[in-house]
Protein backbone atom coordinates (compact mmCIF):
# COMPACT_ATOMS: atom_id res chain seq x y z
CA UNK A 1 0.00 0.00 0.00
CA UNK A 2 1.43 3.70 -0.85
CA UNK A 3 2.82 5.38 2.05
CA UNK A 4 0.43 8.32 1.23
CA UNK A 5 -2.99 6.17 1.76
CA UNK A 6 -2.13 7.14 5.61
CA UNK A 7 -6.78 8.08 6.57
CA UNK A 8 -8.96 6.11 7.31
CA UNK A 9 -12.83 7.55 7.11
CA UNK A 10 -14.92 6.22 9.94
CA UNK A 11 -18.58 6.18 9.19
CA UNK A 12 -20.50 6.84 12.44
CA UNK A 13 -24.32 6.20 11.65
CA UNK A 14 -25.88 6.99 14.92
CA UNK A 15 -29.66 7.97 15.56
CA UNK A 16 -30.27 11.65 15.56
CA UNK A 17 -26.74 12.02 13.35
CA UNK A 18 -24.76 10.69 10.19
CA UNK A 19 -21.15 11.40 11.24
CA UNK A 20 -17.81 11.09 8.95
CA UNK A 21 -14.69 11.07 10.91
CA UNK A 22 -10.84 11.26 9.05
CA UNK A 23 -8.43 9.65 11.17
CA UNK A 24 -4.83 9.86 10.10
CA UNK A 25 -1.52 7.58 10.82
CA UNK A 26 -1.31 8.49 14.42
CA UNK A 27 -5.42 7.93 14.71
CA UNK A 28 -5.78 12.05 14.97
CA UNK A 29 -9.14 12.99 14.13
CA UNK A 30 -8.26 15.52 11.02
CA UNK A 31 -11.91 16.36 9.31
CA UNK A 32 -14.94 15.58 10.05
CA UNK A 33 -18.70 16.38 8.55
CA UNK A 34 -21.62 15.45 10.07
CA UNK A 35 -25.70 15.93 9.12
CA UNK A 36 -28.92 15.54 11.18
CA UNK A 37 -31.22 13.34 11.00
CA UNK A 38 -34.97 13.43 11.17
CA UNK A 39 -37.26 10.61 13.26
CA UNK A 40 -40.77 10.09 13.16
CA UNK A 41 -43.24 8.51 15.62
CA UNK A 42 -46.23 8.01 13.62
CA UNK A 43 -48.32 5.88 16.81
CA UNK A 44 -47.59 5.92 19.94
CA UNK A 45 -44.53 3.69 20.87
CA UNK A 46 -43.47 3.56 16.95
CA UNK A 47 -40.40 5.18 15.94
CA UNK A 48 -38.64 5.14 12.45
CA UNK A 49 -36.49 6.99 10.20
CA UNK A 50 -36.43 7.11 6.20
CA UNK A 51 -34.08 4.43 5.20
CA UNK A 52 -33.16 6.33 2.06
CA UNK A 53 -32.01 9.28 4.06
CA UNK A 54 -29.73 7.50 6.21
CA UNK A 55 -28.26 6.45 3.52
CA UNK A 56 -28.00 9.73 1.49
CA UNK A 57 -26.99 11.55 4.76
CA UNK A 58 -24.17 8.86 5.25
CA UNK A 59 -23.00 9.76 1.99
CA UNK A 60 -23.02 13.05 2.10
CA UNK A 61 -20.79 13.26 5.03
CA UNK A 62 -18.40 10.63 3.66
CA UNK A 63 -17.92 12.71 0.41
CA UNK A 64 -17.33 15.29 1.86
CA UNK A 65 -14.64 13.97 4.25
CA UNK A 66 -12.65 12.51 1.18
CA UNK A 67 -12.53 15.68 -0.51
CA UNK A 68 -11.25 17.08 2.74
CA UNK A 69 -8.62 15.05 2.90
CA UNK A 70 -8.23 14.22 -0.52
CA UNK A 71 -8.98 11.00 -2.23
CA UNK A 72 -5.34 9.87 -2.72
CA UNK A 73 -5.01 9.37 1.03
CA UNK A 74 -7.66 7.42 1.54
CA UNK A 75 -6.99 4.00 2.75
CA UNK A 76 -10.35 2.26 4.22
CA UNK A 77 -13.28 2.79 5.19
CA UNK A 78 -14.96 1.56 8.61
CA UNK A 79 -18.34 1.86 9.80
CA UNK A 80 -20.22 1.79 12.95
CA UNK A 81 -23.88 2.29 13.32
CA UNK A 82 -27.16 2.53 15.65
CA UNK A 83 -27.70 -0.87 16.65
CA UNK A 84 -30.73 -2.95 16.67
CA UNK A 85 -32.45 -0.64 13.88
CA UNK A 86 -33.80 -2.43 10.96
CA UNK A 87 -34.00 -2.31 7.55
CA UNK A 88 -35.89 -4.32 4.74
CA UNK A 89 -35.03 -4.02 0.62
CA UNK A 90 -35.69 -5.47 -2.06
CA UNK A 91 -32.73 -6.94 -3.56
CA UNK A 92 -33.38 -6.34 -6.81
CA UNK A 93 -34.15 -2.53 -6.74
CA UNK A 94 -32.05 -1.82 -3.70
CA UNK A 95 -34.98 0.04 -2.60
CA UNK A 96 -36.54 -0.19 1.02
CA UNK A 97 -39.83 -2.18 1.50
CA UNK A 98 -40.40 0.34 4.41
CA UNK A 99 -38.99 2.96 7.22
CA UNK A 100 -36.41 1.93 9.10
CA UNK A 101 -37.23 0.52 12.04
CA UNK A 102 -35.88 2.43 14.85
CA UNK A 103 -33.72 0.53 18.51
CA UNK A 104 -36.30 2.63 20.45
CA UNK A 105 -39.85 1.42 18.42
CA UNK A 106 -41.81 -0.89 20.19
CA UNK A 107 -44.31 -1.58 17.65
CA UNK A 108 -43.52 -5.48 18.37
CA UNK A 109 -44.63 -5.41 22.07
CA UNK A 110 -47.59 -7.57 21.27
CA UNK A 111 -45.52 -10.51 19.55
CA UNK A 112 -42.85 -10.22 22.22
CA UNK A 113 -45.29 -10.82 24.71
CA UNK A 114 -46.55 -13.77 23.04
CA UNK A 115 -43.29 -14.99 22.98
CA UNK A 116 -43.40 -15.25 26.34
CA UNK A 117 -46.61 -16.15 27.55
CA UNK A 118 -45.83 -19.37 24.89
CA UNK A 119 -42.95 -19.59 27.29
CA UNK A 120 -39.47 -19.14 24.66
CA UNK A 121 -38.20 -16.77 27.28
CA UNK A 122 -35.44 -18.89 28.75
CA UNK A 123 -34.58 -20.72 25.01
CA UNK A 124 -34.10 -17.59 23.07
CA UNK A 125 -32.16 -16.29 26.22
CA UNK A 126 -30.01 -19.56 26.53
CA UNK A 127 -28.77 -19.48 22.40
CA UNK A 128 -28.68 -15.56 21.85
CA UNK A 129 -27.95 -13.79 25.14
CA UNK A 130 -30.84 -11.76 25.08
CA UNK A 131 -33.94 -11.71 26.95
CA UNK A 132 -37.47 -11.07 25.02
CA UNK A 133 -37.56 -7.18 24.00
CA UNK A 134 -39.24 -4.93 21.19
CA UNK A 135 -35.73 -3.19 21.33
CA UNK A 136 -33.70 -6.65 19.13
CA UNK A 137 -34.12 -6.89 15.49
CA UNK A 138 -35.84 -10.06 15.48
CA UNK A 139 -39.15 -8.82 16.08
CA UNK A 140 -38.73 -5.97 13.99
CA UNK A 141 -37.88 -8.17 11.10
CA UNK A 142 -41.31 -10.34 11.37
CA UNK A 143 -42.99 -7.07 11.55
CA UNK A 144 -41.91 -6.16 8.16
CA UNK A 145 -42.65 -9.21 6.98
CA UNK A 146 -46.08 -9.41 8.10
CA UNK A 147 -46.93 -5.88 6.68
CA UNK A 148 -45.48 -6.54 3.51
CA UNK A 149 -47.72 -7.93 0.89
CA UNK A 150 -46.49 -11.57 0.59
CA UNK A 151 -43.18 -10.77 2.56
CA UNK A 152 -42.38 -14.39 4.16
CA UNK A 153 -42.66 -15.72 1.02
CA UNK A 154 -40.72 -13.07 -0.92
CA UNK A 155 -38.27 -13.04 1.71
CA UNK A 156 -37.90 -17.18 1.43
CA UNK A 157 -37.33 -16.46 -2.27
CA UNK A 158 -34.03 -14.25 -1.33
CA UNK A 159 -36.35 -11.10 -3.26
CA UNK A 160 -35.98 -9.51 0.28
CA UNK A 161 -33.14 -8.35 2.46
CA UNK A 162 -33.30 -8.17 5.92
CA UNK A 163 -30.42 -6.23 7.69
CA UNK A 164 -28.97 -3.92 10.84
CA UNK A 165 -27.89 -0.77 9.57
CA UNK A 166 -24.44 -2.05 8.96
CA UNK A 167 -25.78 -4.46 5.91
CA UNK A 168 -27.70 -1.82 4.87
CA UNK A 169 -25.59 0.91 4.25
CA UNK A 170 -22.63 -1.72 2.99
CA UNK A 171 -25.10 -3.29 0.44
CA UNK A 172 -25.35 0.70 -1.09
CA UNK A 173 -22.16 1.81 -0.62
CA UNK A 174 -21.26 -1.40 -2.49
CA UNK A 175 -23.80 -1.38 -4.72
CA UNK A 176 -25.30 -4.67 -3.80
CA UNK A 177 -22.11 -6.70 -4.11
CA UNK A 178 -21.73 -7.11 -0.50
CA UNK A 179 -24.45 -8.30 1.28
CA UNK A 180 -22.71 -8.78 5.65
CA UNK A 181 -23.09 -7.91 8.77
CA UNK A 182 -20.74 -7.94 11.53
CA UNK A 183 -20.66 -10.80 14.70
CA UNK A 184 -21.37 -7.11 16.79
CA UNK A 185 -24.71 -6.23 14.93
CA UNK A 186 -25.76 -9.61 14.45
CA UNK A 187 -25.64 -10.79 18.01
CA UNK A 188 -28.11 -8.07 18.82
CA UNK A 189 -30.83 -9.30 16.08
CA UNK A 190 -32.06 -12.14 18.65
CA UNK A 191 -31.41 -14.44 15.59
CA UNK A 192 -27.82 -15.61 15.73
CA UNK A 193 -26.19 -18.03 18.15
CA UNK A 194 -23.58 -17.08 20.26
CA UNK A 195 -22.11 -20.52 20.93
CA UNK A 196 -21.79 -21.37 16.96
CA UNK A 197 -21.69 -17.45 16.01
CA UNK A 198 -23.68 -18.15 13.52
CA UNK A 199 -27.68 -18.18 12.24
CA UNK A 200 -29.61 -20.12 14.61
CA UNK A 201 -32.03 -22.08 13.25
CA UNK A 202 -34.55 -22.09 15.74
CA UNK A 203 -34.99 -18.82 16.23
CA UNK A 204 -35.46 -18.21 12.69
CA UNK A 205 -38.24 -20.26 12.76
CA UNK A 206 -39.86 -18.93 16.09
CA UNK A 207 -39.24 -15.94 14.41
CA UNK A 208 -40.07 -16.71 10.99
CA UNK A 209 -37.21 -14.83 9.24
CA UNK A 210 -36.06 -17.02 6.16
CA UNK A 211 -32.35 -17.68 5.90
CA UNK A 212 -32.52 -16.53 2.24
CA UNK A 213 -33.10 -12.95 3.58
CA UNK A 214 -30.40 -12.44 6.13
CA UNK A 215 -26.98 -11.40 5.60
CA UNK A 216 -23.40 -13.36 6.03
CA UNK A 217 -22.30 -12.79 9.29
CA UNK A 218 -18.08 -11.82 9.79
CA UNK A 219 -15.87 -10.59 12.15
CA UNK A 220 -16.16 -7.09 12.98
CA UNK A 221 -12.32 -6.47 11.72
CA UNK A 222 -11.97 -7.83 8.42
CA UNK A 223 -12.65 -6.78 5.03
CA UNK A 224 -16.34 -6.55 3.87
CA UNK A 225 -16.42 -5.08 0.34
CA UNK A 226 -15.71 -2.29 -2.03
CA UNK A 227 -16.98 0.64 -2.95
CA UNK A 228 -18.69 0.94 -5.81
CA UNK A 229 -21.26 3.17 -7.87
CA UNK A 230 -21.20 5.83 -4.92
CA UNK A 231 -21.66 9.82 -5.51
CA UNK A 232 -18.68 11.67 -5.18
CA UNK A 233 -17.17 8.78 -3.75
CA UNK A 234 -14.14 7.04 -5.33
CA UNK A 235 -14.88 3.04 -6.38
CA UNK A 236 -12.58 0.43 -4.61
CA UNK A 237 -12.42 1.29 -1.52
CA UNK A 238 -12.37 -0.96 0.68
CA UNK A 239 -14.61 -1.62 4.14
CA UNK A 240 -12.03 -3.07 6.58
CA UNK A 241 -14.52 -3.11 9.32
CA UNK A 242 -17.94 -3.01 10.98
CA UNK A 243 -19.97 -2.98 14.73
CA UNK A 244 -22.10 -1.45 16.39
CA UNK A 245 -21.44 1.65 17.87
CA UNK A 246 -21.49 0.85 21.31
CA UNK A 247 -19.18 -1.71 20.73
CA UNK A 248 -16.98 0.49 18.96
CA UNK A 249 -16.70 2.97 21.89
CA UNK A 250 -16.21 0.24 24.26
CA UNK A 251 -12.85 -1.14 21.65
CA UNK A 252 -11.90 2.35 21.71
CA UNK A 253 -11.79 3.07 25.48
CA UNK A 254 -9.56 0.21 26.23
CA UNK A 255 -9.32 -2.70 23.72
CA UNK A 256 -11.28 -4.37 26.39
CA UNK A 257 -9.56 -4.35 29.32
CA UNK A 258 -10.50 -6.05 32.55
CA UNK A 259 -12.81 -3.68 34.95
CA UNK A 260 -12.95 -0.98 32.23
CA UNK A 261 -16.71 -0.85 31.99
CA UNK A 262 -18.14 1.39 29.30
CA UNK A 263 -21.37 3.50 29.16
CA UNK A 264 -22.04 5.51 26.40
CA UNK A 265 -24.67 8.10 27.32
CA UNK A 266 -26.80 9.38 24.27
CA UNK A 267 -30.25 9.50 22.61
CA UNK A 268 -30.61 6.17 25.26
CA UNK A 269 -27.53 4.45 27.03
CA UNK A 270 -25.53 1.31 26.55
CA UNK A 271 -23.46 -0.08 29.38
CA UNK A 272 -20.91 -3.08 28.62
CA UNK A 273 -18.55 -4.76 30.19
CA UNK A 274 -16.42 -7.30 28.78
CA UNK A 275 -16.36 -10.84 29.88
CA UNK A 276 -14.44 -14.06 29.00
CA UNK A 277 -17.55 -16.15 27.73
CA UNK A 278 -21.48 -16.10 26.78
CA UNK A 279 -22.68 -17.80 29.87
CA UNK A 280 -25.12 -15.45 31.73
CA UNK A 281 -27.59 -16.08 34.96
CA UNK A 282 -28.77 -12.66 35.57
CA UNK A 283 -31.89 -12.67 33.46
CA UNK A 284 -31.90 -8.96 33.61
CA UNK A 285 -29.03 -8.44 31.13
CA UNK A 286 -28.41 -9.09 27.63
CA UNK A 287 -25.13 -11.47 26.91
CA UNK A 288 -23.73 -10.33 23.80
CA UNK A 289 -20.59 -10.17 21.32
CA UNK A 290 -18.80 -7.03 21.80
CA UNK A 291 -16.83 -7.83 19.14
CA UNK A 292 -15.11 -10.31 16.66
CA UNK A 293 -11.28 -8.45 15.93
CA UNK A 294 -10.75 -10.74 13.16
CA UNK A 295 -8.46 -13.57 15.81
CA UNK A 296 -10.76 -13.87 19.10
CA UNK A 297 -14.67 -13.58 19.44
CA UNK A 298 -14.72 -11.16 23.02
CA UNK A 299 -18.31 -11.44 24.37
CA UNK A 300 -19.80 -8.49 26.41
CA UNK A 301 -22.06 -7.97 29.64
CA UNK A 302 -24.66 -5.53 28.42
CA UNK A 303 -27.42 -3.68 29.62
CA UNK A 304 -29.47 -0.96 27.25
CA UNK A 305 -31.47 2.10 28.48
CA UNK A 306 -33.93 3.60 25.63
CA UNK A 307 -33.83 6.89 27.20
CA UNK A 308 -30.95 9.02 29.09
CA UNK A 309 -30.14 11.73 26.82
CA UNK A 310 -33.51 11.53 25.35
CA UNK A 311 -35.21 12.51 28.29
CA UNK A 312 -32.98 15.38 28.71
CA UNK A 313 -33.90 16.65 25.41
CA UNK A 314 -38.08 15.81 26.42
CA UNK A 315 -37.55 17.59 29.55
CA UNK A 316 -35.81 20.59 27.67
CA UNK A 317 -38.62 20.97 25.38
CA UNK A 318 -40.96 20.77 28.04
CA UNK A 319 -40.06 23.69 30.13
CA UNK A 320 -38.92 25.25 27.40
CA UNK A 321 -35.53 25.42 26.78
CA UNK A 322 -35.68 24.09 23.79
CA UNK A 323 -36.25 27.64 22.11
CA UNK A 324 -32.50 28.23 23.53
CA UNK A 325 -29.97 28.10 20.62
CA UNK A 326 -27.67 25.12 21.41
CA UNK A 327 -24.62 26.75 23.04
CA UNK A 328 -27.50 29.03 25.39
CA UNK A 329 -29.08 25.46 26.10
CA UNK A 330 -25.99 23.36 27.02
CA UNK A 331 -25.29 26.23 29.29
CA UNK A 332 -28.66 25.58 31.04
CA UNK A 333 -27.99 21.93 31.09
CA UNK A 334 -24.64 22.60 33.17
CA UNK A 335 -25.43 25.18 35.44
CA UNK A 336 -29.46 24.69 35.98
CA UNK A 337 -28.61 21.18 38.29
CA UNK A 338 -25.66 23.21 40.18
CA UNK A 339 -28.25 26.49 41.28
CA UNK A 340 -30.33 23.94 43.61
CA UNK A 341 -29.53 21.91 46.36
CA UNK A 342 -31.80 18.67 45.62
CA UNK A 343 -35.07 18.67 43.15
CA UNK A 344 -36.98 19.00 46.38
CA UNK A 345 -38.21 15.38 46.08
CA UNK A 346 -38.83 15.05 42.12
CA UNK A 347 -37.96 11.93 40.65
CA UNK A 348 -38.18 11.34 37.11
CA UNK A 349 -38.91 8.16 35.17
CA UNK A 350 -38.47 8.60 31.14
CA UNK A 351 -39.79 5.27 30.25
CA UNK A 352 -41.22 7.54 26.94
CA UNK A 353 -41.57 4.20 25.12
CA UNK A 354 -40.93 1.64 27.82
CA UNK A 355 -38.19 0.47 30.55
CA UNK A 356 -34.76 -1.10 29.35
CA UNK A 357 -32.60 -2.94 31.40
CA UNK A 358 -32.40 -4.21 34.04
CA UNK A 359 -36.44 -3.70 34.32
CA UNK A 360 -37.49 -4.86 30.69
CA UNK A 361 -41.10 -3.65 31.04
CA UNK A 362 -42.33 -2.02 27.77
CA UNK A 363 -46.07 -1.09 28.63
CA UNK A 364 -44.34 0.99 31.52
CA UNK A 365 -44.59 4.57 30.66
CA UNK A 366 -43.14 7.64 31.85
CA UNK A 367 -43.57 9.69 35.33
CA UNK A 368 -42.89 12.75 37.13
CA UNK A 369 -43.24 12.13 40.75
CA UNK A 370 -43.05 14.37 44.11
CA UNK A 371 -43.74 17.94 42.32
CA UNK A 372 -44.62 20.48 44.99
CA UNK A 373 -45.45 24.03 44.37
CA UNK A 374 -41.82 25.18 44.80
CA UNK A 375 -40.39 22.83 42.18
CA UNK A 376 -39.05 25.04 39.20
CA UNK A 377 -37.72 24.63 35.91
CA UNK A 378 -34.00 24.09 37.78
CA UNK A 379 -35.36 20.84 39.63
CA UNK A 380 -37.18 19.12 36.99
CA UNK A 381 -33.77 19.62 34.25
CA UNK A 382 -31.95 18.14 37.71
CA UNK A 383 -34.05 15.21 37.68
CA UNK A 384 -33.88 14.61 34.47
CA UNK A 385 -30.16 14.55 34.63
CA UNK A 386 -30.19 12.53 37.99
CA UNK A 387 -32.64 9.75 35.88
CA UNK A 388 -29.41 9.35 33.61
CA UNK A 389 -27.08 8.24 36.23
CA UNK A 390 -29.79 6.27 38.02
CA UNK A 391 -30.69 4.38 35.10
CA UNK A 392 -26.63 3.56 34.59
CA UNK A 393 -26.49 2.44 38.22
CA UNK A 394 -29.53 0.23 38.00
CA UNK A 395 -27.30 -1.83 35.19
CA UNK A 396 -24.32 -1.55 36.99
CA UNK A 397 -25.78 -3.22 40.45
CA UNK A 398 -27.15 -5.60 37.76
CA UNK A 399 -23.93 -6.56 36.60
CA UNK A 400 -22.28 -7.07 40.18
CA UNK A 401 -24.15 -10.22 40.43
CA UNK A 402 -22.45 -11.95 37.64
CA UNK A 403 -19.14 -13.84 38.52
CA UNK A 404 -16.98 -12.77 36.13
CA UNK A 405 -18.13 -9.09 36.53
CA UNK A 406 -15.75 -6.38 37.71
CA UNK A 407 -15.79 -2.66 38.12
CA UNK A 408 -12.30 -0.45 38.53
CA UNK A 409 -13.84 2.77 36.44
CA UNK A 410 -16.62 3.75 34.39
CA UNK A 411 -15.47 4.60 31.16
CA UNK A 412 -18.03 7.54 29.74
CA UNK A 413 -18.69 8.91 26.33
CA UNK A 414 -21.56 10.55 24.63
CA UNK A 415 -22.96 14.32 24.00
CA UNK A 416 -23.91 14.37 27.52
CA UNK A 417 -20.66 13.23 29.19
CA UNK A 418 -19.83 16.92 28.85
CA UNK A 419 -21.73 17.79 31.83
CA UNK A 420 -19.50 18.21 34.55
CA UNK A 421 -22.21 17.61 37.03
CA UNK A 422 -23.61 14.34 35.62
CA UNK A 423 -20.26 13.04 35.86
CA UNK A 424 -19.64 13.80 39.33
CA UNK A 425 -22.63 13.22 40.07
CA UNK A 426 -22.45 9.31 38.37
CA UNK A 427 -19.19 8.90 39.99
CA UNK A 428 -20.57 10.50 43.81
CA UNK A 429 -23.26 7.56 43.23
CA UNK A 430 -21.80 4.45 41.99
CA UNK A 431 -19.07 5.45 44.41
CA UNK A 432 -16.58 4.48 41.35
CA UNK A 433 -13.98 6.60 39.19
CA UNK A 434 -15.86 8.00 35.85
CA UNK A 435 -13.26 8.16 33.07
CA UNK A 436 -14.63 10.68 30.35
CA UNK A 437 -13.25 10.01 26.89
CA UNK A 438 -13.51 13.89 25.63
CA UNK A 439 -13.13 12.67 21.90
CA UNK A 440 -16.74 13.31 20.44
CA UNK A 441 -16.01 10.63 17.43
CA UNK A 442 -15.19 7.52 19.82
CA UNK A 443 -17.36 5.19 18.23
CA UNK A 444 -15.97 5.97 14.85
CA UNK A 445 -12.28 6.01 16.41
CA UNK A 446 -13.38 2.17 17.44
CA UNK A 447 -14.34 1.46 14.47
CA UNK A 448 -11.55 3.15 12.35
CA UNK A 449 -8.65 0.79 15.04
CA UNK A 450 -10.43 -2.36 14.11
CA UNK A 451 -10.15 -1.40 10.22
CA UNK A 452 -6.28 -0.32 11.10
CA UNK A 453 -5.74 -3.86 12.53
CA UNK A 454 -7.05 -5.52 9.25
CA UNK A 455 -5.41 -3.22 7.40
CA UNK A 456 -1.73 -3.33 8.76
CA UNK A 457 -1.76 -6.70 10.37
CA UNK A 458 -1.56 -5.33 13.74
CA UNK A 459 -2.15 -7.07 17.46
CA UNK A 460 -4.27 -5.29 19.99
CA UNK A 461 -0.85 -4.50 21.67
CA UNK A 462 0.60 -2.27 19.00
CA UNK A 463 -3.34 -0.70 18.95
CA UNK A 464 -2.89 0.66 22.72
CA UNK A 465 -0.64 3.92 21.16
CA UNK A 466 -3.68 5.54 19.56
CA UNK A 467 -6.51 4.97 22.47
CA UNK A 468 -7.79 8.80 23.59
CA UNK A 469 -6.91 10.49 27.06
CA UNK A 470 -9.57 10.04 29.77
CA UNK A 471 -10.60 12.90 32.18
CA UNK A 472 -11.23 11.41 35.41
CA UNK A 473 -13.69 12.55 37.83
CA UNK A 474 -12.98 11.23 41.71
CA UNK A 475 -16.25 10.07 44.07
CA UNK A 476 -16.70 11.73 47.23
CA UNK A 477 -17.58 8.51 49.27
CA UNK A 478 -19.14 10.39 52.03
CA UNK A 479 -21.72 11.78 49.65
CA UNK A 480 -21.62 8.71 48.11
CA UNK A 481 -23.43 6.95 51.33
CA UNK A 482 -26.00 9.95 51.09
CA UNK A 483 -26.94 9.45 47.72
CA UNK A 484 -27.89 6.05 48.46
CA UNK A 485 -31.06 7.25 50.21
CA UNK A 486 -31.77 9.07 47.05
CA UNK A 487 -31.28 5.90 44.65
CA UNK A 488 -33.39 4.01 46.56
CA UNK A 489 -36.25 6.77 46.44
CA UNK A 490 -35.79 6.85 42.50
CA UNK A 491 -36.17 2.75 42.36
CA UNK A 492 -39.47 2.61 44.47
CA UNK A 493 -40.57 5.46 41.89
CA UNK A 494 -39.60 2.97 38.79
CA UNK A 495 -41.99 0.43 40.14
CA UNK A 496 -44.98 3.16 40.76
CA UNK A 497 -44.73 3.15 36.32
CA UNK A 498 -45.21 -0.40 36.42
CA UNK A 499 -47.96 -1.05 38.41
Amino acid sequence: MSVNKDIIIALDEGTTNAKAVALDAKGHVVASFSQALAIQTPHEGWVEQSAELLVAASFEVVARTIASVGADRVAALAISNQRETVVGWDRATGQPIAPALSWQCSRTAAFCHQLREQGHGPRIKAATGLPIAPLFSGSKMRWLLDNTPDGAQRAARGEICLGTVDSWLLWQLTQGQSFSCDHANAARTQLMNLHTADWDPEMLALFGIPRAALPDIKPSSGLFGYTRGCPSIPDGLPVMAMIGDSHAALFAHGLGAEGCVKATYGTGSSVMAPVSSAHCDVSALATTVAWHDGETLVYGLEGNIPHTGDAVAWMADSTGLSELSQAELIHELNTLPRSVDSTLGVYFVPALTGLGAPWWDENARGMIHGLSRGVKRAHLIRAALEAIAYQIADVVQAMRVHPGFTLNALMVDGGPTKNDWLMQYQADLLGCPVMRSDVPELSAMGAALLARKALFNLTTTQLRQYLPEHVTFTPDMARHARLQTRWQAWQETVERVRT
